[in-house]
């Protein structure tokens, strides 16, 4: 079996290099074609397990030094940066980063690479005439769900960016720019298109792969990007009303993979392993060597919130204060309640809020706003006027979401206030709302031209 799977694997790996070549050349005796890798079931979904591994390890939603959560919580105000400046990461958290910056460079690499992957995968998926009619609705389902929030991350990166469903190296390679507004035209359409290949069940327990409601998240950020506020309020309530999800009551088990609340996570490699978080932002004993929480974050908190308490931990190193992240707490050996998460029901409330704050329905958004109030040990609030409640919106999404996607980041650029980080971050400036274009692929491709402004 073991033998097989690296097959598959093997053969995944050709046709992500070229699914053209693999049609025009002859088939090693010792690999698969693409044909037998979509033959069945039990071959097509191994087919995906390469992309999820790639999602897990070195992708914007993991969450290490690749992610959104790391990169966009120091670029924005909850992290503080302790990298060494060589590799880049400081140059990102102080908002001075250049087109030759090789984190960048990494980060577009790698997302290419994977929504390159997921179009192979649905390339495949839709040609296989052995797979059964559920099976390729469900391949084809998740790998929309997965390249659609690549796709979004990247749009929020780097504004206009290219957007391709094609495998053909030539094509790709000479890519223009997609605005802004035409990749999430695109990406409304596809997401779509998964919802309704997809079901509400999830293809394993322990929702580890996207159903149909994950691809409903992507696409209610796509819509509040739009600001299409009705269609957002819609989409919101239509996941709020699946049996699938309950609110988590108790905030010690926020995080434990067992939850009803959690929409999508993704799961250690090795059984015992810890999350990439609880390994990635540990320190004890020593200064940090990445990130830290900021000051600003935790002065952030209101006096008796539990996710103060509960969700960052103080380290002492020779008389300096830090905090970190602690919202994973198993760490590698001894982890048998924590996957990382990607989407819980939380967000879905509070962005449900913001839909119906950005109609002026104060009194209805209440109840979204303050429900993790309420279960951090606080007070419920109501704030009368429409700023004032997507004021203290957006500051309960700061104290509940540290380090968690890149929502901070986000949700301060879909609303337009930005510019408020130019009050803690000395080099901010307004064209930091994007990121250069790598300046290799600019040299690559002319196509890309011209680079972002300012940059």
């Amino acid at each position: 079996m073991k033998n097989s799977i690296k097959l598959l694997m093997i053969s995944l790996l050709l046709v992500i290099t070229s699914c053209e070549e693999m049609v025009e050349v002859d088939m090693p005796n010792n690999q698969l074609g693409t044909e037998q890798v979509f033959a069945d079931a039990q071959t097509a979904y191994a087919a995906l397990s390469g992309p999820y591994s790639d999602l897990r390890t070195q992708s914007l939603l993991s969450g290490n030094n690749f992610g959104t959560g790391a990169l966009l919580g120091s670029y924005a105000d909850e992290l503080d940066c302790y990298f060494n400046d060589l590799n880049g990461y400081e140059a990102i958290a102080s908002n001075t980063q250049l087109p030759t910056n090789s984190v960048i460079q990494t980060i577009w690499n790698n997302t290419y690479r994977q929504i390159y992957a997921a179009n192979a995968i649905i390339a495949g998926a839709e040609n296989a005439v052995a797979l059964s009619q559920p099976d390729r609705d469900q391949v084809i389902g998740e790998a929309l769900t997965i390249r659609s929030l690549l796709y979004f991350n990247l749009q929020q990166l780097f504004g206009d960016i290219p957007y391709t469903r094609s495998t053909d190296y030539e094509y790709n390679r000479s890519l223009g720019k997609t605005v802004s507004a035409a990749v999430l035209s695109n990406l409304e359409a596809d997401l779509n298109q998964a919802i309704g290949l997809l079901s509400d069940a999830y293809r394993d327990p322990e929702r580890i792969y996207p159903n149909r409601q994950v691809a409903a998240v992507v696409l209610l950020k796509v819509y509040l990007s739009q600001q299409r506020y009705s269609e957002a309020e819609q989409v919101a309530l239509q996941i709020l009303q699946s049996p699938n999800y309950q609110f988590q009551p108790d905030i010690s088990q926020v995080f434990n993979a067992a939850g009803s609340h959690i929409l999508w996570q993704i799961k250690p490699q090795y059984s015992g392993d810890s999350t990439q978080e609880a390994s990635f932002y540990y320190f004890d004993n020593a200064p940090p060597s990445a990130y830290a929480l900021s000051e600003g974050l935790i002065a952030a908190f209101e006096p008796g919130d539990l996710r103060r308490d509960l969700w960052v931990a103080e380290v002492t190193v020779g008389g300096q204060q830090y905090y970190r992240p602690f919202k994973y707490k198993s760490l590698s050996g001894s982890n048998t309640t924590e996957y990382s998460v990607v989407f819980r029901l939380e967000e879905v409330y509070l962005l449900l809020a913001e839909t119906l704050a950005m109609q002026n329905r104060i009194s209805d958004a209440l109840p979204y706003l303050n429900a993790t109030r309420l279960r951090a040990g606080l007070p419920a609030l109501e704030p009368t006027s429409q700023t004032a409640l997507l004021d203290v919106i957006l500051q309960e999404k700061r104290c509940e979401f540290f380090t968690e996607q890149g929502i901070r980041f986000t949700d301060l650029k879909r609303n337009g206030r930005l510019s408020q980080l130019s009050v803690v971050k000395p080099n901010w400036e307004p064209y930091n709302r994007v990121w250069p274009y790598p300046q290799n692929e600019l040299l690559l491709n002319p196509n890309l031209a011209p680079q972002n402004e300012n940059y």
